[in-house]
């Protein structure tokens, strides 16, 4: 995401949530193993994680709810997760 995308994503997130709130974050990436680790160290328990492969067993989505504080605090963990290589947003 640019920044661009994530001034409009604050501003949908200020308007649709009341903070804090169990935000559901969704991340496309490549099937590694050392991704899905890096993930799980941005989003320590008690954050909910899921993932599932694709058919192919090339890719796997990632679901993580989480309690999040604020608008800021959903966008500086996007942010983090950006900078893994291979880690889309979905």
């Amino acid at each position: 995401m640019d920044t661009q995308n994530f001034e409009k994503l604050r501003e949908q997130l200020t308007g649709n949530f009341t903070w804090p709130s169990v935000y559901m974050f969704k991340f496309i990436a490549p099937a590694d193993n050392r991704i899905f680790a890096m993930l799980h160290e941005l989003f320590p328990s008690p954050a909910e994680m899921t993932n599932r492969h694709s058919a192919g067993g090339k890719y796997m989505s990632i679901t993580i709810k989480e309690m999040m504080l604020s608008a800021d605090e959903v966008i500086e963990r996007y942010e983090k997760a950006s900078a893994i290589e291979g880690v889309r947003a979905l």
